[in-house]
């Protein structure tokens, strides 16, 4: 009985992985310098994208416990349905919204990780078409951005498992 209100370890973990990966995405350069739209969608794009890619590192290779990962989504979405009640969305609509937003991380997730996987601009063009979405930005601001995520994929490919669970990681710089 005692265990029942003991905090689940993992969604401390989450808590900590998930404000590195907000602060990375509230940088002002990825608004400033590479133009991202500086709105509530251009901002879930960047949240989006962080979390894909601690997603993908925290996936578990040999001898890994992966336990973590769920936490970490949940931890994000409950902070994506808060955000739309502080913006004065209501109740009825949270849930459609958060659902909405749950099915866009999953396609975007497909579209990275395909994208990470080829070499013929399959990333570039998911975040033009994800990241940018109805703003036309410059070449050069997408091919930057895409540098940006291979960087940062094998940047955590490298990142010590326990510090990655842990959110005692950093993303590399942006530019």
């Amino acid at each position: 009985m005692i265990t029942l209100f003991k905090k689940d370890r993992r969604f401390d973990s989450a808590e900590a992985i998930y404000r590195k990966i907000v602060e990375q995405a509230r940088k002002p350069v990825f608004y400033a310098d590479l133009d991202v739209p500086d709105t509530v969608d251009g901002r879930f794009e960047l949240v989006a994208l962080h979390a894909f890619l601690a997603l993908r590192r925290l996936k578990p290779g040999a001898g890994e416990k992966g336990d973590i990962g769920q936490a970490l989504f949940d931890v994000m979405f409950e902070d994506m349905d808060l955000s739309l009640r502080e913006m004065g969305a209501g109740d009825m609509g949270v849930g459609k919204r958060v659902k909405a937003m749950v099915q866009a991380f999953y396609g975007r997730v497909a579209s990275y990780e395909a994208g990470l996987s080829a070499e013929d601009g399959l990333l570039e063009d998911a975040l033009a078409r994800n990241v940018y979405g109805t703003t036309t930005p410059a070449s050069a601001s997408v091919s930057t951005l895409a540098a940006y995520v291979r960087n940062q994929d094998a940047c955590l490919a490298e990142t010590d498992m326990a510090a990655m669970q842990s959110g005692e990681f950093q993303f590399g710089p942006v530019t």
